[in-house]
């Protein structure tokens, strides 16, 4: 079999749900399997902008950002919505649409909705004839996601196959498998030896920080308040909160700027602050770590925080003195702690990349 994966480099989650699924292929199959950024195969002047503005509406204007959201998600909208997507799409990745239709792959698993309507248009035209995926990315679904075409969309839970159903996916469309995350989150470690390898001390109560890859939010007020706490922070991209935070020089918080060994900080860790995205909510779940989230992106990120409310995940609405009140409770109760726990396991999905794959036939 000859299969792509492909996501878009807006945000760090859909290519780390991309590499998940690639890894997962590549290790257990002997398919021919290709990784790709759709934006790679775009204009230049489009790959910028569309980093760029994504960039500067969730930094410096969310609500903007939020407002854009909604307008997209109105169902009486998306004729209008598809025609725009189509003409914009066209006009500017010409060379993926050109790829797809020359590489002639069996299956295409998309972790982003830009490559999901070219490949779904592609095959309404009958140019291709892929088995097309899509994996949404996020607990709750936009209709940005859908196209007519799309053979099997696979999501977070059950809460979001019903809604899809609802907003008129078919049930046989639709397969309830988890978000994918790499399978290093789940593998078990020796947590003394780990934290010894990281220079952190073993009988204190550790909280992991993270900012997203573009590392926002109100870091620095967080951490002023996390007394009592051995605390990482991760900055990102963020060099300026990187270099800011280690001037500080705290023995108990630990600043890291962009890592590769999240698997790691999460498995030392007894609970997470962070900004409610799809990938970093499944790779926590897995870790088994209670959440506590901040500086929610009005839209995909708030959708997170609503749909882990059903089922009793995390905690959300803190103001920045709040979040260390919370770490607190969690601390001295073993009984909460231990319900938070049982909440998160029950909703984690470890297998998420193994069921994917068995789509592949």
């Amino acid at each position: 079999m000859k299969i792509l994966v492909i996501h878009a480099s807006a945000g760090a989650g859909h290519l780390k749900a991309a590499e998940a699924v690639y890894n997962g292929i590549k290790k257990s199959t002997d398919h021919d399997v290709v990784l790709v950024d759709a934006l790679d195969y775009s204009s230049y002047l489009f790959q910028k902008l569309y980093k760029q503005t994504y960039f500067f509406l969730i930094s410096k204007t969310p609500y903007m950002w939020g407002f854009f959201f909604w307008i997209l998600d109105l169902a009486w909208l998306q004729p209008l919505i598809r025609l725009l997507r189509r003409i914009q799409n066209t006009l500017n990745t010409k060379r993926l649409h050109r790829f797809m239709v020359e590489e002639r792959f069996d299956y295409i698993v998309m972790t982003h909705f830009m490559p999901t309507e070219i490949a779904a248009a592609l095959k309404r035209s009958g140019r291709i004839s892929s088995t097309l995926i899509t994996v949404i990315t996020d607990f709750d679904v936009h209709r940005i996601w859908l196209a007519e075409g799309i053979d099997t969309y696979t999501v977070a839970s059950d809460w979001t196959k019903e809604k899809l159903k609802r907003i008129g996916i078919a049930s046989e469309q639709i397969l309830s498998s988890g978000i994918p995350t790499d399978e290093k989150f789940s593998v078990l470690v020796d947590i003394s030896a780990l934290k010894k390898k990281l220079g952190l001390q073993e009988d204190v109560f550790t909280v992991l920080v993270a900012t997203g890859s573009f590392g926002i939010g109100p870091i620095e007020e967080i951490i002023n308040t996390l007394e009592g706490f051995q605390v990482l922070v991760v900055c990102g991209h963020n060099v300026g909160l990187y270099q800011k935070l280690s001037a500080k020089n705290l023995k108990h918080i630990h600043v890291l700027g962009l890592v590769d060994n999240m698997h790691e900080l999460m498995a030392v860790s007894d609970a997470m602050v962070t900004k409610p995205g799809g990938l970093s909510i499944s790779e926590a779940l897995v870790s088994q770590l209670p959440l506590i989230f901040f500086n929610a992106i009005p839209g995909q990120e708030t959708g997170n925080i609503r749909v882990l409310k059903e089922h009793g995940i995390g905690i959300s609405g803190c103001h920045v003195d709040q979040i260390c009140g919370e770490l607190q409770k969690m601390k001295s109760s073993k009984d909460a702690f231990l319900t938070i726990l049982k909440r998160t396991k029950a909703l984690a999905r470890p297998s998420a990349v193994n069921v994917i794959i068995s789509l592949i036939q």
